[in-house]
């Protein structure tokens, strides 16, 4: 066998080498048990839910979208006081990985034809110091303005964009893990300074009504934690 045979072999071997140490083996699973439908509150304060079809999701935006999901529930909740509507779409992934990417709405809403007049990351109050990374986005398609609020939870990050989102796959990958995802998005027609003021009371209004121990699923353990020892010590 020549010497520059045996080069290229030792070099495909440890190429191999490095591809197997770095492939992902760990879990990372913070949906411990049951499932987002039954962890999110059908009623809860002034608001009660029900079923929806009608909700830009995943499955709208493509077929092969649907292989990126586990569970996923569309719910419209309308609030008994006011007669407000707001859509919530929970889309759950048990294995994020660099195949199956959670499904952002600068991506989902324009392939139905909507167009994005913003599209912004902010900081959202839950309240007892706890502050949850969103994006705000403006859709707008005809007539209809949807007013968007959403995050996305990989295993413990809370990615604000595709950017920060490729990094933390390619983070958990190095590391070896292979987490759990959410992402979460309530959405609401209407004028965006109103539907936004809105859509900032219901989510942390959400967030409380959740039972504790299934929190970390929607919002990662450390937001999860403040959340639950705020309402340890309110009781």
């Amino acid at each position: 066998m020549k010497r520059r045979d045996l080069v290229f072999g030792a070099m495909g071997l440890a190429a191999l080498g490095v591809g197997e140490a770095l492939r992902p083996r760990k879990k990372l699973m913070l949906l411990k048990s049951g499932t987002i439908a039954t962890a999110l509150p059908v009623e809860f304060g002034h608001w009660s839910a029900r079923d929806s079809d009608n909700l830009i999701n995943p499955a709208t935006a493509g077929r092969l979208t649907r292989a990126l999901y586990s569970q996923l529930v569309m719910r419209e909740y309308t609030n008994l006081q006011t007669g407000a509507d707001i859509m919530l779409l929970a889309a759950y992934g048990d294995t994020q990985s660099d195949l199956l990417q959670l499904h952002r709405p600068e991506s989902c809403y324009p392939a139905v034809g909507f167009t994005l007049k913003r599209s912004e990351p902010a900081l959202l109050d839950l309240g007892d110091g706890a502050k949850l990374p969103v994006r705000r986005v403006v859709a707008q398609m005809q007539d209809r303005t949807e007013n968007i609020v959403y995050w996305t939870r990989m295993g413990e990050a809370l990615p604000q964009s595709g950017e920060e989102q490729r990094a933390q796959r390619i983070s958990n990958s190095i590391h070896g893990f292979i987490p759990d995802g959410i992402l979460m998005r309530a959405s609401l027609v209407g004028e965006p300074d109103a539907s936004f003021q809105a859509l900032d009371q219901f989510v942390p209004d959400l967030l409380r009504a959740i039972a504790p121990p299934l929190r970390m699923a929607f919002v990662g353990s450390p937001l999860a934690s403040v959340l639950n020892h705020a309402q340890v010590a309110r009781a």
